[in-house]
């Protein structure tokens, strides 16, 4: 018998949706940052076992969008909904639970298992946790609860058992040694947008989109060229920054991740662009691959 499913971790932002994907994965396929909308993409993941696979799928967090990629990002959320055969809303310690409760009234009725994940449990107390289990009980009364610090790996093999067994009875939708959806080049553009979001701040790393335009590999390298893309020029000269040490920086630290990505010397050439208000356009938008279709 083998059982294989779509599992989706949806949740509000920086609740810790990427490093529980990664850590259920064994991966570390979503980039993760301490701001909010890191991820803007539906992110899968997929894990293979001799009788089982899971196919997880991690999504933006659920917003209020102010611009159409934000309305595109919750696109991806609401989408989730839709075709999860195990849903994981993943909540934590200190987020609001009435930030989006017109998001939990669709996962409340939604027809696929519900697992709350309560997660970073190792920044509060045991009296704080029973309290929000409590809530979450009330207020998820289908959900089954689990309490759990993604980043110290405290209760992700429990909650990755109880997943094996809700998989419904279903021949693997993947072939067993594929481990995502994404081609190298997505993963490229995210470990430089994951340097960018480290590296500067205020609106600078939301107004920027990575765009791999060449990407060749041999045997012992594997050369790339990438353009970062932003609204205006005054956005263009602080990312390159004085004397171009700012860029410098983001090629450097991406290089390092990518190199370790892929387990191969590489060769990284950054070239920075104005796409002017992209984040508005439905055309640029769908080009850098924000589209459901």
């Amino acid at each position: 018998m083998h059982r294989s499913g779509f599992v989706n971790i949806v949740g509000n932002p920086n609740v810790g949706k990427s490093t529980l994907m990664n850590a259920l994965v064994g991966e570390r396929l979503s980039i993760i940052t301490s701001k909010a909308q890191t991820t803007r993409h539906r992110i899968m993941g997929i894990v293979n076992g001799e009788d089982f696979q899971i196919v997880y799928s991690d999504t933006p967090g659920v917003l209020k969008p102010n611009y159409k990629l934000q309305e595109q990002m919750l696109e991806f959320s609401n989408s989730a909904l839709v075709d999860a055969d195990i849903l994981l809303y993943v909540t934590d310690v200190q987020d609001n639970p009435e930030k989006n409760k017109d998001f939990i009234e669709k996962v409340k009725s939604n027809r696929a298992k519900t697992l709350l994940v309560i997660n970073k449990i190792d920044l509060t107390t045991q009296q704080t946790l029973e309290q929000l289990v409590e809530f979450w009980h009330k207020e998820l009364p289908e959900a089954e609860i689990y309490p759990i610090s993604a980043q110290e790996r405290f209760g992700v093999d429990g909650l990755f058992e109880r997943i094996k067994q809700l998989l419904p009875e279903c021949p693997p939708y993947f072939d067993k040694d594929q481990m995502t959806d994404k081609p190298a080049k997505f993963f490229v553009t995210e470990i430089i947008r994951e340097k960018i979001l480290q590296n500067y701040d205020k609106e600078i790393p939301y107004a920027v989109e990575v765009e791999v335009e060449s990407f060749k590999e041999t045997d012992r390298l594997i050369r790339i060229c990438a353009v970062i893309y932003v609204e205006r020029d005054s956005q263009k000269g602080i990312i390159i920054g004085k004397q171009g040490k700012a860029l410098k920086k983001v090629g450097t630290d991406a290089r390092k991740d990518i190199e370790s990505f892929f387990q191969k010397q590489v060769y990284l050439e950054l070239f920075v662009k104005v796409d002017k208000d992209w984040r508005q356009k439905a055309g640029r938008l769908k080009h850098y691959g924000y589209d459901l279709t």
